[in-house]
C-alpha cells in the first residue's frame, strides 16, 4: 500500500474467505502476526524436520571441516550456515509450539483418538459441578477401611 493508496475498498468482497475454524464457546483467540492462527499458513512439521536434518547435518560437518583441513572459506561457510539454520529452525519450533497451543485452548479433538481429551473430561467435570451432583454420596462420607 503506498501513502496515497487509500487501502481496501471496503464495498468490495474480502479477497481471502474467512478460514477460521470453530471453536467452542470460551475458547481464546490465538494470534499471530495479528490474525487468528491457522495451520494452512505457516510452516508444517516435515518443514522443521528437513531443516533440523540439515542442521544436524551441519553440525556435525563443520568441526570436521576444520580437522579435515578443508578450505577455511568452506569451514567459515559452514560455521555461517549452522548460525543461520539455528534461526530457522528456532523460528519454525516456536511457530510450532504456538500451532499445539492453539489446537489445545480450542479444544479441538485429534483426528484419530478414540478418547475423550482431557479438555473434554475438563469440561464435563465443570458442568457436572455447575449442574450439582449427580450421584448420591456414598453411605460412610466416603471413607472405606
Amino acid at each position: 500500500m503506498t501513502p496515497s493508496d487509500p487501502g481496501p475498498d471496503p464495498a468490495a468482497p474480502d479477497a481471502a474467505p474467512d478460514r477460521a475454524t470453530p471453536r467452542p464457546r470460551g475458547a481464546p483467540t490465538v494470534n499471530y502476526k495479528g490474525e487468528p492462527l491457522e495451520a494452512a499458513r505457516g510452516p508444517g512439521l516435515g518443514c522443521f524436520w528437513i531443516q533440523a536434518v540439515v542442521l544436524g547435518l551441519f553440525v556435525i560437518l563443520t568441526p570436521l571441516s576444520v580437522a579435515w583441513d578443508w578450505p577455511e572459506i568452506v569451514s567459515a561457510g559452514l560455521l555461517i550456515a549452522v548460525v543461520v539454520l539455528l534461526l530457522f529452525v528456532g523460528q519454525t519450533t516456536i511457530f510450532l509450539l504456538r500451532l499445539v497451543a492453539a489446537d489445545r485452548r480450542a479444544g479441538r479433538r485429534p483426528l484419530a483418538s478414540a478418547t475423550r481429551t482431557v479438555g473434554e473430561l475438563e469440561a464435563d467435570a465443570k458442568a457436572g459441578a455447575a449442574d450439582g451432583p449427580t450421584d448420591p454420596p456414598p453411605a460412610n462420607g466416603g471413607v472405606s477401611e
